[in-house]
């Protein structure tokens, strides 16, 4: 297992840290985990493509990392922080992973086999999510509310999500391999 694949099981182990952290108001130790999270999250991504390392293990720790980061993090913001990161936007990102993981399982169920690849509505709506969490961090940590620039990042967020959990419906049907059934 290469230098990537440890890089991105040490995010993964960052995530139960960051909750933690929430929980017991360590807002800025907090916000220091997800920005080294984010940092393993580049540097994992570049050293499998730039040293020809990537493997099928990889293709699958890396979004799971992304999604237990991101999932965490909105959970326990909300929870905690419902004011800076409100409940609705939560539920547009739970929802939209556990509408995507449901036809991913279903797809498999029926003998089909998912080849995904992300896109670039997908990828930008990952990174405008986790600018999210890390605006929401900075503020509760700080204490001062840029809300114009929170509520625009909500908007954003919600816009993205929504879209790329269509654009990933409606491409699906490209990835699936359904055999001679």
């Amino acid at each position: 297992m290469g230098l990537a694949n440890w890089l991105t099981i040490a995010r993964i182990l960052l995530v139960p840290v960051l909750v933690i952290c929430l929980v017991y108001n360590r807002a800025i130790l907090a916000l220091s985990t997800f920005i080294v999270a984010g940092v393993t999250d580049t540097m994992d991504g570049y050293i499998a493509r730039t040293r020809g390392t990537k493997t099928r293990l990889g293709a699958f720790l890396d979004p799971l990392a992304d999604k237990l980061l991101l999932i965490a993090s909105f959970v326990t913001l909300t929870y905690k922080f419902p004011k800076i990161l409100p409940f609705w936007l939560t539920a547009i990102v739970l929802s939209r992973d556990l509408l995507l993981t449901v036809v991913v399982v279903l797809i498999m169920l029926t003998g089909g086999q998912l080849n995904p690849t992300p896109t670039w509505l997908g990828k930008l709506s990952t990174v405008v999510q986790m600018l999210t969490v890390g605006v929401a961090l900075f503020i509760v940590g700080s204490g001062h509310d840029f809300w114009m620039v929170r509520k625009g990042l909500l908007v954003l967020t919600a816009s993205l999500t929504v879209g790329s959990g269509i654009q990933y419906l409606v491409v699906a049907p490209r990835y699936v391999d359904w055999g001679s059934r």
